[in-house]
C-alpha cells in the first residue's frame, strides 16, 4: 500500500544560528524505523485475525474493530497530533507518542479477551497520530536543501515497504511464535528508540498554538459511529434501530464539527479547504483507494484461513505481490501524472481496480487461489497504486503553496478513516461468508468493491480537475 501522505506541521527551516544536528542520519533511521511501525500495524494484523478469534473467541464485529479501531484514532487524532508537535515541541511530542504505541503494543500482545486488545489498539492509534506527523515536522525542520530530498524520498521508501513487509512478516510470526509476537515485536524496538532518540533529536522552542480538541473529539466519535452503525447492519440489518441510531448519530456530529470548525479561530480542519477541486478530488480518491486495499486485505486473509484453510504463512505470501503490485502501481502513477495529467491516471487507476476486482465476484470454494483471487488482487491493486499517488500530488501540487500542508492535513485523514470504513462495509455484506464459512458473503463484497471502484469511474472524470501537477516545494510523503 503506498502510504504517501502526512505533512509535517512545521515546514520552516532552521534559522541560521541553529546548529544542523551532526548525527541527524542516525536520528532519521530511528525515526523511519518508529515510522516503520506505525505502517506495518495497519497491515501485519490482518493474516492474524483467524488466529486471533481462534484464541480470544472474537466474532465477526470484534475482528473488523481490531482492524479499524487503529486507523480510525490513527486518521482521527493525526491533525491534533501535527497540532501537539508545535504547542509542546516536536521532541516531546515524539517521544511522548512513541512511549504510548510501545506500551500499547505490549497491552495489546498479553490481551486474554476483546476488551483489552481494543484497548491497545487504540492506544496504538493515538500512539501513532502522536508520533507520526511530529516526526515528519523534525524530518523537514532538521535537513535542508539536497539533503532534504534524499531524507524525504526514504521517508517515502518506509510507506511501501512497510505494508508490503506487514502482510509477510505477519504470517511469518502467526505461524511461528504465535500471532502476539506481531505486537510484541514493537517493543524492542520502541524502547531502543526511546533509549536513544533523546539525545538526537533537536529541540526547539514550542510555538503559541491553539489547540482544536473539540474538532478532534467530534470528527473521531462521528467516524466510530459511523462504524459501529455499519458493523451493526451486518448482524442486525440496516433497518435495525442499533444500526440506525448510530447511522444518524455520525450525521450529527458531522455536522457539528463543521459548524465548530467555521468557528474556530485554529480549526483543526479549515472547512474552507473542501471549496478547493484539488483538495475534494484528491480527498475522494484516497478514501476510495485505502477503503478498497484494507477491505482486500481484510476479507482475503478470513476467505484464505477460513474457506481454504491456508495457513497464515502461506496467506501472507499470496498477500506479498498483491503489496508488491501496489507499489508498482504507484510508481507508475507517479510517471504517468507527470505525463499525461492526474484525470487521465486517476480513471485509469480506477478502470484497472475494477476490471481486477470483477473477476473476484465469482470466487470459487475451492480450486487454485493463485489462478483466481491472486491475479485479480494483483491487478486490482497495481491500479489503486497509481490512484493513491493521484489523489496526493492533485491535492498539493494543485492548490497554493501556502495551502498545502492544510491541504495533506485533509487527504492524511481521509486515508485513515477510508480504512476503517472500507473495512466496516465490506465486513458488513460479507457477514455470512465470515461467521458461517459460506462463499456468497466474500463474493458478495467483492462484486460491492467493483461496483464502488466502477462508479468512482465518472466521478473521478468529473471531479478531478484536467493538466499536470506542478512540482510541488512541500513535503507530501508518508
Amino acid at each position: 500500500m503506498s502510504h504517501s501522505h502526512h505533512t509535517a506541521h512545521a515546514q520552516h527551516p532552521p534559522a541560521p544560528h541553529e546548529e544542523v544536528p551532526p548525527r541527524r542520519w542516525l536520528m532519521l533511521a530511528l525515526l523511519c524505523l518508529a515510522q516503520f511501525m506505525l505502517i506495518l500495524d495497519v497491515t501485519v494484523v490482518n493474516v492474524a485475525l483467524p488466529d486471533m478469534a481462534a484464541d480470544l473467541h472474537l466474532g465477526r464485529e470484534t475482528l473488523t474493530w481490531v482492524v479499524t479501531a487503529y486507523t480510525l484514532c490513527f486518521g482521527g487524532l493525526m491533525l491534533l497530533g501535527g497540532r501537539l508537535a508545535d504547542a509542546l515541541g516536536a521532541h516531546r511530542t515524539v517521544l511522548a507518542g512513541l512511549a504510548v504505541f510501545t506500551a500499547a503494543s505490549l497491552l495489546t500482545g498479553v490481551a486474554t479477551d476483546a476488551t483489552t486488545l481494543l484497548a491497545g489498539r487504540i492506544c496504538q492509534g493515538v500512539g501513532a497520530a502522536l508520533l507520526s506527523p511530529s516526526a515528519l515536522s523534525i524530518v523537514t525542520t532538521t535537513f535542508l536543501g539536497e539533503e532534504r530530498n534524499k531524507a524525504l524520498g526514504v521517508w517515502a521508501a518506509i510507506g511501501g515497504t512497510g505494508s508490503a513487509f506487514g502482510v509477510l512478516l505477519g504470517g511469518v510470526l502467526t505461524d511461528g511464535p504465535g500471532w502476539q509476537w506481531v505486537f510484541y515485536l514493537n517493543v524492542p524496538v520502541g524502547v531502543l528508540a526511546l533509549a536513544t532518540l533523546p539525545a538526537l533529536l533537536p529541540r526547539r522552542a514550542p510555538q503559541p498554538v491553539r489547540l482544536d480538541v473539540p474538532g478532534a473529539v467530534l470528527v473521531t466519535a462521528g467516524t466510530a459511529s459511523l462504524i459501529y452503525g455499519l458493523v451493526k447492519a451486518g448482524d442486525a440489518g440496516w433497518g435495525d434501530v442499533t444500526a440506525v441510531l448510530p447511522l444518524l448519530a455520525a450525521l450529527v456530529l458531522y455536522a457539528v464539527f463543521v459548524v465548530v470548525e467555521r468557528a474556530a479561530r485554529s480549526p483543526l480542519m479549515d472547512p474552507r479547504m473542501f471549496t478547493r477541486r484539488p483538495v475534494v478530488a484528491g480527498a475522494f480518491l484516497m478514501l476510495v483507494a485505502t477503503a478498497l486495499l484494507i477491505a482486500f486485505f481484510f476479507l482475503g486473509s478470513v476467505y484464505l484461513q477460513g474457506i481454504r484453510g491456508l495457513d497464515a504463512l502461506k496467506t501472507g505470501l499470496v498477500f506479498l505481490p498483491v503489496a508488491v503490485a501496489t507499489g508498482l502501481g504507484a510508481h507508475l502513477g507517479s510517471r504517468f501524472v507527470g505525463r499525461i495529467g492526474s484525470r487521465p491516471t486517476a480513471v485509469a487507476g480506477m478502470a484497472v481496480a475494477a476490471a481486477g476486482t470483477v473477476p473476484l465476484a465469482w470466487l470459487p470454494a475451492d480450486g487454485s487461489v493463485y489462478a483466481r483471487l491472486l491475479p485479480g488482487l494483483a491487478v486490482a491493486s497495481l491500479g489503486i497504486g497509481a490512484v493513491f499517488v493521484t489523489a496526493t500530488t492533485t491535492a498539493l501540487a494543485m492548490v497554493a503553496h501556502e495551502e498545502a500542508g492544510l491541504a495533506s492535513g485533509v487527504v492524511n485523514t481521509f486515508h485513515e478513516v477510508g480504512g476503517s470504513v472500507g473495512v466496516a462495509v465490506m465486513s458488513t455484506v460479507a457477514a455470512a461468508g465470515i461467521e458461517r464459512g459460506a462463499i456468497d458473503g466474500f463474493t458478495d463484497a467483492f462484486t460491492l468493491s467493483a461496483i464502488v471502484a466502477a462508479a468512482s469511474l465518472p466521478v473521478a472524470l468529473l471531479l478531478v480537475p484536467r493538466g499536470k501537477p506542478r512540482p510541488s516545494g512541500g513535503p507530501h510523503v508518508h
